[in-house]
């Protein structure tokens, strides 16, 4: 873990542009100065108090019922000044209390909102989301489970940041108030000839500072373990989501005692850093509980003499003790916030990471590639490098032009790179160099389609709005693709990616194609599920309801070449000046 300032620097560059920058500023500023106003109203309110009980158990000292009986309904005229009752101020109290939680939780809503929405919008743009788990350079260490950043970690953020903050400005302003208390009702102290004035206040400051180190030192490995707690619960969640969403592999293959082992180890690594995390809290609540109780009868100990003595009445005793407290209580804020702190200190480090390698996947968007539009319409590669991530070349100094209307297979062995030169004409891979030209208006279907959340109408539309399209629009496509026994289902919500198999799966993406009409398909593997005569069937639907659309297909089988007017093979060329990479050669 590092050193606090770079730590409270990353806090304060998190927070800083809800208040500062954002579109939400005033009002949020507006809320948050009401939230601190009513913190330094209770704390005022508890001032209040302390001189209202120095009245109260004055009077039950002399036993004068009188005032007794003001001090609780009404008010009264005292030596302190006039004093409401108790029921006022505990009617106020109330109020600012549950006014105090209420604008909290609204400002922590709007600020979570907020910070939600630009996270999500910096992790989707220029696909970061893919680019990120590319990477193995530093800046992306510690950026696995994302979900559980944007959905946790920036919940805990908002609530903590708010917590601690306001909590330590009431304990400033209770210490500042109550100082002056304390200091007064102590009087001085001798000890050895020497007269320590306002020695109460002192004792209370000797005995923070000596708990306040203690408690660092057992707390210390808190921070580091609330860290990687946070990162192996979202190891063992991801898992288990990953059966949920592999049933049917699993089934298959009979893996469930291996699925078991594996979420069982998962879940051992959350038990072990678990049992960690009680050790030392067990430690660290030894600590603190022992330094609470010590301090619930220190200040009676250490003011009994003045008392016994005639110094102070019953009344300024418990104003002592009260204001001992207060002011003990503000000055160990480190040590009643010690696990609240190491918490926080964690999130801040995840959300800081996270941020981090988003804004690196961000900045390497095109890599080294150079994208234009194309005038022509044609597909051009110029001059192309391509790269896996590791820095081995697939291709070196590439050209290629691919025309309109004249259909294109790629072929090549397993490894050879096809899929990442359709990754690479996509624009989603940044590892390479060279200017690659592509038509505005183009389509790449996976060999794996995504399948969304929702409706069937949501799913075939997807990735436009359901509205985009009409019914009858929606309802020939899912019929030429082969799906007419789903048409019926259009408007029920369903988990489609295990209600429908594979070839389904890849027939929604045709689906899909036939909907967005675009000039240029490209399809990696995209009828690899479906059987050969099916295959042909889809590619003769495209050709007939899209006859201005230029395929480009990535596949294995001769029976898809056969369906293209030409083909080109990725080759490994062994005069190629680097090892192991290759270039395309006109197919047979």
């Amino acid at each position: 873990m590092r050193a606090i300032t770079p730590f409270l620097k990353d806090a304060w560059r998190l927070a800083r542009p809800y208040f500062m920058e954002s579109e939400e500023k005033w009002s949020a500023r507006g809320l948050l100065a009401a939230i601190v106003a009513l913190n330094l109203i209770m704390v005022g309110m508890t001032v209040v108090l302390s001189y209202w009980r120095n009245e109260f158990y004055n009077a039950l000292q002399d036993k004068n019922w009188e005032v007794f009986i003001d001090l609780l309904f009404t008010y009264r005229d005292t030596p302190s000044g006039l004093m409401p009752g108790f029921c006022g101020l505990a009617a106020a109290l109330i109020a600012i209390s549950v006014y105090q939680v209420y604008l909290n939780q609204w400002l922590q809503i709007r600020w979570r909102t907020w910070m939600t929405t630009v996270f999500l919008e910096q992790w989707m743009s220029d696909r970061a989301y893919y680019r990120i788990g590319l990477t193995n350079e530093h800046s992306a260490v510690g950026t696995d489970n994302p979900d559980q950043r944007i959905a946790e970690d920036l919940r805990e953020f908002c609530q903590e940041t708010l917590s601690l903050s306001l909590g330590l400005l009431s304990k400033v302003v209770s210490l500042i108030s109550f100082a002056g208390i304390l200091w007064g009702l102590s009087g001085a102290f001798e000890i050895w000839g020497i007269s320590i004035p306002g020695y109460m206040f002192w004792v209370a400051v000797v005995y923070a500072i000596v708990g306040s180190i203690f408690t660092h030192l057992v707390g210390r490995p808190l921070a580091s373990l609330n860290f990687r707690q946070q990162r192996v619960e979202a190891d063992f969640r991801y898992a288990l989501v990953r059966v949920r969403e592999n049933t049917e592999g699993i089934a298959l293959y009979r893996g469930e005692a291996e699925e078991k082992g594996n979420l069982l180890h998962r879940f051992g690594a959350v038990i072990g850093n678990w049992r960690a995390i009680m050790a030392r809290t067990k430690l660290l609540n030894t600590l603190i509980v022992g330094y609470e109780q010590v301090a619930v009868i220190f200040p009676v100990v250490v003011a009994a003499p003045r008392y016994f003595s005639g110094g102070i009445q019953l009344g300024g005793l418990m104003q002592t003790i009260g204001a001992f407290g207060q002011v003990e209580n503000a000055l160990s804020w480190f040590v009643s916030a010690y696990a609240s702190l190491a918490s926080w200190r964690a999130v801040v480090e995840r959300l800081t990471t996270f941020s981090s390698a988003v804004a690196g996947a961000r900045a390497s968007a095109n890599g080294g590639f150079t994208r234009v539009e194309s005038a022509d319409g044609t597909v051009q590669l110029r001059n192309v490098t391509l790269n896996l991530p590791n820095g081995t070349h697939l291709l070196e100094n590439a050209d290629l032009v691919l025309t309109p209307n004249q259909s294109v297979v790629f072929s090549g062995r397993s490894g050879s790179g096809k899929s990442t030169v359709f990754r690479m004409l996509a624009g989603i891979w940044p590892f390479g160099q060279g200017q690659v030209a592509i038509p505005p208006n183009a389509l790449f279907i996976p060999q794996r389609p995504y399948i969304p959340l929702g409706t069937l109408r949501h799913v075939v539309a997807y990735p436009h709005a359901p509205a985009v399209y009409g019914q009858t629009d929606i309802a020939q496509a899912l019929v030429a693709a082969g799906l007419g026994h789903l048409v019926d289902h259009l408007d029920q919500d369903d988990n489609w990616t295990q209600r429908l198999s594979g070839g389904e799966q890849q027939r929604i993406a045709l689906a899909r194609a036939l909907l967005a009409k675009p000039d240029w398909i490209f399809l990696d593997e995209a009828t690899a599920s479906l059987d050969p005569e099916a295959e042909a069937e889809l590619y003769a639907t495209l050709r007939e309801r899209l006859p201005n659309t230029t395929l480009v297909s990535i596949a294995h089988r001769p029976s898809v070449a056969e369906l293209h007017d030409r083909k080109i093979v990725l080759r490994r060329d062994a005069t190629s000046t680097k090892a192991g990479a290759g270039t395309f050669v006109a197919g047979d």
